[in-house]
């Protein structure tokens, strides 16, 4: 009777670990080039096994289920649609690679190209990190070019076009996605090294945004879904504690 409760605690837990993920996501959906994240469950071995009390498959009594728990997050990789937006600074990347951002005194990656021109011609994101060019360096450009360029400031190999000056910015790629942590909203700091897209593989979309990848409606659903995977959980708590409670009362009376 005890041990079920400790299951439906888990249960619940889980399940309140895995609203979080999904409350962040719902909270991201108009951060551009924001990567959703899902909670990875998988089933729990019971407290006897996890204290090397005893072997899974032993045929033991201690040898049945814990409940479920959250093993680990995972992002979510893929690129978010790429709508126009009207707005000169905004960039998109097509295909692979991120943009290079200085934070700090690391080198951050983002998918989010909603960058901005200050007024002293330094181009950086909406939180003010700079903006790096493919030599490593800040892009900056002259301001009073920029008052009075026309056109994009963007070409479609990803590259500042202002002033006659034209400036590559960084695009990089890891090794691999699996090396990306997640910082804050939408950058990644990479635990491995980076290379720079070959000129050929360079593809952007001035004026356009990559949007959020997490969906609205999708993420709605996981919601409502453990929701009721968590009220279950705290029924089930509630209904074995009623049994405990009746079956202590029945003893005492008997005693």
């Amino acid at each position: 009777m005890v041990y079920g409760l400790y299951i439906s605690a888990e249960g619940a837990q889980a399940q309140s670990r895995r609203m979080e993920v999904i409350a962040n996501n719902l909270a991201n959906v108009d951060t551009p080039g924001f990567k959703n994240e899902f909670a990875i469950l998988e089933a729990r071995d019971s407290e006897a096994i996890n204290q090397y009390l005893d072997s899974p498959g032993s045929g033991s009594i201690n040898n049945i289920g814990g409940g479920v728990m959250i093993r680990d997050t995972q992002t979510n990789f893929k690129p978010g649609p790429i709508t126009p937006t009207g707005n000169r600074d905004d960039i998109a990347i097509r295909g692979e690679g991120y943009f290079q951002v200085q934070h700090g005194d690391q080198v951050m990656l983002t998918r989010g190209g909603n960058f901005l021109f200050t007024p002293d011609g330094r181009l950086t994101t909406q939180e003010g990190y700079s903006v790096l060019s493919s030599d490593g360096d800040p892009v900056q450009v002259d301001p009073e070019a920029k008052a009075v360029h026309s056109g994009a400031f963007y070409n479609e190999r990803g590259e500042v076009v202002i002033g006659g000056e034209v400036i590559p910015l960084a695009i990089a790629k890891p090794e691999s996605n699996a090396d990306l942590v997640k910082f804050g909203k939408n950058l990644f700091r990479s635990l491995g090294p980076v290379e720079q897209l070959p000129e050929e593989q360079r593809s952007a979309a001035p004026g356009m945004l990559e949007r959020s990848a997490a969906n609205p409606i999708t993420e709605m659903m996981a919601m409502i879904e453990t929701t009721r995977a968590y009220e279950s959980n705290i029924n089930m708590i509630k209904s074995q504690d009623e049994a405990l409670g009746n079956l202590l009362g029945r003893v005492l009376r008997q005693s």
